[in-house]
């Protein structure tokens, strides 16, 4: 069975956000945005003809704020009746608030002082998280939820974090591909607001990349407006040739990340990069790497990570 997409914009101070309709015989939304933005999903909801209280679904890709925030907003509004989703490895950032600040402070607290930021992300975390949640159903790679006769697969695309998922809708057309896919931030292209990409797992990040180009979509849907290599935003909604040209786009990045932190050693240094001040100068960053929220330590300590794991292993 065939269903429409719609995007609904889901701002968050200078980040652009969106949360997409599935407009199944069960309504779904996919990802939320934050408790601002998602009190304006009814609204928007009004405007195509649907209520907030006949969603059924509430599917999260990952557990970071910026797509699980307004959940508890959204839920509520529902009429508790709709069934929150997430992957089982991510659900504990949509059960605490904590465990945001905590994951910031793992992977970035080395690299600035830890001080500032717990008590920056303890701050946004209560502006930004509507409440704290028991998700209705956690899932994995490979399960199968069935909106009302429209069946969506979830696919595991960790690297962006651990537990992120797509969820994807497949074509009538036997041999045409996946025909709609959702991949929250899995697809980083070269980055967003931050000009970045951020990924905690580059080996779990490019492996995912592969698989979903695997997927052949046919039509993508991205969390945000990443950019291309010029620096011009890709739309986030894209048909199959925008699909392959961000999901290649997303693979040539993570390569040069990769090379330039293969070329030099980590060194201290006064820069607000360090110990990367040398790969960022490398790769053109020129961006406030301490503006929450930043993947740029986030990146660059997966491939620390990683390194030390191969060398642990050799």
């Amino acid at each position: 069975m065939s269903v429409d997409v719609h995007p609904i914009a889901a701002p968050w101070g200078r980040f652009a956000l969106y949360s997409y309709l599935i407009d199944a015989p069960e309504l779904a939304i996919v990802d939320t945005g934050v408790a601002a933005s998602a009190a304006n999903v009814p609204a928007e909801l009004e405007k195509l003809g649907r209520r907030i209280e006949d969603v059924r679904w509430i599917l999260l890709t990952h557990g970071h704020i910026d797509h699980v925030g307004g959940a508890d907003a959204l839920w509520e509004a529902t009429g508790r009746r709709a069934e929150v989703v997430i992957s089982a490895t991510d659900a504990h950032f949509l059960r605490s608030r904590r465990s945001h600040v905590e994951e910031a402070l793992e992977l970035r607290g080395s690299y600035v002082d830890a001080a500032t930021l717990e008590e920056r992300k303890s701050r946004e975390v209560l502006e930004a998280v509507s409440g704290e949640l028991e998700p209705t159903r956690t899932v994995g790679d490979g399960d199968v939820l069935d909106l009302g006769g429209t069946t969506v697969r979830v696919v595991a695309v960790p690297g962006h974090t651990a537990g992120a998922v797509a969820y994807v809708v497949d074509s009538d057309d036997v041999g045409g591909g996946a025909e709609h896919v959702f991949v929250g931030d899995a697809a980083q292209c070269y980055g967003a607001a931050s000009g970045f990409p951020g990924y905690e797992d580059p080996d779990a990040y490019r492996a995912s990349l592969e698989r979903v180009l695997a997927l052949d979509p046919q039509h993508l849907y991205l969390g945000h407006p990443y950019r291309q290599a010029d620096g011009t935003p890709f739309p986030v909604v894209l048909d199959d040739g925008g699909a392959r040209a961000a999901l290649t786009a997303s693979l040539a990045r993570e390569a040069e990340v990769r090379a330039a932190m293969t070329s030099s050693t980590p060194t201290a240094s006064g820069s607000a990069y360090a110990p990367f001040a040398e790969h960022a100068a490398r790769l053109g960053y020129t961006g406030d790497p301490t503006l929450e929220p930043s993947p740029f330590f986030t990146t660059m300590r997966g491939y620390l990570c990683a390194q030390l794991k191969e060398s642990t292993h050799a």
